[in-house]
């Protein structure tokens, strides 16, 4: 079947920012533009990548974008509600409740999980120390997480049992999501903008640099404290919850930009001696990013990282999450000498053009299988 007979939809959990899930959506959208997307909330404000789509909100978009983490239960509610089974196949990209969409028997429900959802499994527990919600309301994230987790779960479980295949974007949530939903799956890397990182490398190299949502979980504290210890440049670039504390564990050396170009970020990448990634992550687009401007990356020894970095190739690992062994790390990369070229063309196993034709592959074959049955 080719793809102009196939009457096909796109759902996501939220279209209200710029991440891995949203790229996913955008190639999806442009392998299948007539597609419908379906979607709780959505901000063009915020990201302007779907001005041409049809983009189909939940009643949920009549409240503010900034209510998102308050929305868990009632996007449950709404999805396990959205009738898609008039189509033959629906692609969810989801990390929260989109999977959890009805569709026909006939239907092929494809799921993209970045994660299994974080909030109920992965990260409980940080979420319940540190919820990062704002004006003050932590308190109320923390009794809503402690009573609605149970429920929660159990409607998860049953919501990951919807879909007929499972793609997720590394081997390390590949075991997540047979831990916790027990279905198999397929990694096939997310994609990643590689391109706009090419051109000249520079001959110097100075500082390490680290970039992102500025969330506790994402332990960019690490970053700063090591670099502290060692004396030595560390530009932080971002924004977010975790802001203001960041800054005042900062030393002298350590400059913070939260407004930075497409070209500027390229130049940061370039000039640093490596790309610190000090948490746990699903995968890492931002590291595989830094990997593309031929900057090592040097990555807590967890998570997606284990995807793309190749110990003293394309970068290090640290295998406590403290300032010691982090610096330990940077002062290793610091003295190695590094083919900066190599690591420019290892980042391109993960570019866009490569994600398009394994999905593309991935979809033929499913629709072969269902075709079989």
């Amino acid at each position: 079947m080719s793809n102009q007979k196939l009457k096909v939809a796109i759902v996501c959990d939220w279209l209200t920012s710029i991440g891995g899930a949203e790229r996913v959506v955008l190639e999806l959208h442009r392998l299948y533009p007539d597609a419908p997307i379906y979607t709780s909330q959505y901000d063009p404000s915020s990201i302007d990548w779907f001005e041409d789509a049809d983009v189909r909100t939940s009643w949920l978009q009549r409240l503010s974008p900034g209510l998102k983490k308050f929305l868990p239960l009632l996007r449950a509610w709404t999805f396990s509600r959205l009738d898609l089974s008039e189509y033959d196949i629906v692609f969810s990209s989801s990390g929260a409740e989109a999977k959890g969409v009805k569709t026909g028997k006939k239907t092929v429900h494809i799921c993209y999980c970045h994660s299994p959802t974080h909030y109920y499994w992965i990260r409980h527990d940080e979420y319940l120390e540190k919820p990062g919600f704002p004006f003050g309301f932590n308190w109320l994230a923390r009794i809503g997480l402690r009573l609605l987790v149970g429920p929660m779960k159990r409607w998860d479980k049953h919501a990951s049992r919807q879909p007929d295949y499972y793609v997720t974007n590394s081997t390390h949530t590949q075991a997540m999501i047979k831990r916790y939903y027990r279905r198999d799956s397929t990694v096939i890397h997310p994609p990643v903008n590689v391109d706009r990182f090419h051109g000249p490398l520079p001959k110097l190299r100075h500082g390490f640099v680290v970039a992102g949502r500025q969330t506790p979980y994402k332990r960019f504290d690490l970053a700063i404290a090591a670099c502290n210890e060692l004396k030595v440049p560390l530009i932080v670039i971002g924004d977010g919850p975790d802001h203001k504390r960041l800054e005042k564990l900062a030393g002298r050396s350590t400059t913070f930009l939260t407004q930075v170009s497409d070209l500027d970020i390229v130049n940061h990448f370039k000039e640093a001696i490596a790309f610190i990634m000090p948490n746990m992550d699903d995968f890492g687009i931002v590291a595989v990013e830094a990997m593309a401007a031929g900057t090592p990356v040097v990555a807590y020894g967890k998570g997606g990282a284990l995807d793309y970095v190749s110990p003293g190739k394309t970068g290090l690992f640290f295998e406590r999450q403290t300032p010691k062994a982090l610096s330990s790390a940077l002062e290793t990369a610091i003295r190695k000498t590094w083919d900066y070229s190599l690591i420019s063309r290892e980042a391109e196993k993960f570019s866009v053009n490569n994600f398009i034709q394994n999905m593309q592959n991935y979809i033929n074959k499913c629709l072969a299988e269902r075709m079989e049955k």
